[in-house]
């Protein structure tokens, strides 16, 4: 047992020069951060837990119903600020997306996903709008289950299985990540 501890403390021991001030980059220890994902996605996920968590306990169809595609919403945007990237030419960034339309091309993994949520945009607006019938209770009880599941499977992916982000590419030449 205590040759376990002494072995741990070997290797918790640099074997180079500590770091300093002033010294190159590469003698400077990283911190590692207890998620992959950046803050804002992390943010947003939370934010979609805490919809969602509002969205069961809601008493009408139509506020369950939109408090859920929210939340939704709030997931894909999660996802976007992980791995998407800015267009390249501002003539494609002027041109306004929704995020259901941008996440295959980000995550292609959760294309069905953004058709099934995509197909639900305008029922949402419908039930924001206050109009009657919009949304029926089993049509809120089934899109609060399919966000919970949509919900697991992002943070799961973004937290738990990062994939860095692949290079643009403008024509035939890559465009590397300044970031």
């Amino acid at each position: 047992m205590a040759s376990d501890h002494a072995a741990a403390a070997r290797r918790r021991r640099g074997t180079g020069p500590a770091p300093s001030l002033t010294g190159p980059a590469a003698d400077v220890h990283p911190v590692l951060r207890r998620a992959t994902a950046p803050p804002a996605a992390l943010d947003l996920l939370a934010q979609a837990r805490a919809g969602l968590d509002e969205a069961t306990v809601l008493e009408t169809p139509n506020e369950r119903y939109a408090t859920a595609h929210l939340a939704a919403l709030r997931t894909a945007a999660a996802v976007l600020a992980a791995r998407g990237r800015p267009e390249p030419t501002a003539r494609r960034r002027a041109r306004i997306r929704s995020a259901w339309e941008v996440l295959p091309e980000i995550a292609p993994e959760l294309t069905e996903w953004s058709a099934l949520f995509a197909s639900g945009a305008s029922r949402r607006a419908r039930a924001e709008a206050g109009i009657q019938g919009a949304a029926s209770t089993r049509d809120a009880d089934d899109l609060i289950r399919d966000v919970a599941m949509f919900l697991r499977l992002v943070e799961r992916m973004l937290v738990l299985q990062p994939v860095l982000p692949q290079p643009r590419q403008e024509g035939d030449r890559e465009i590397p990540d300044a970031g």
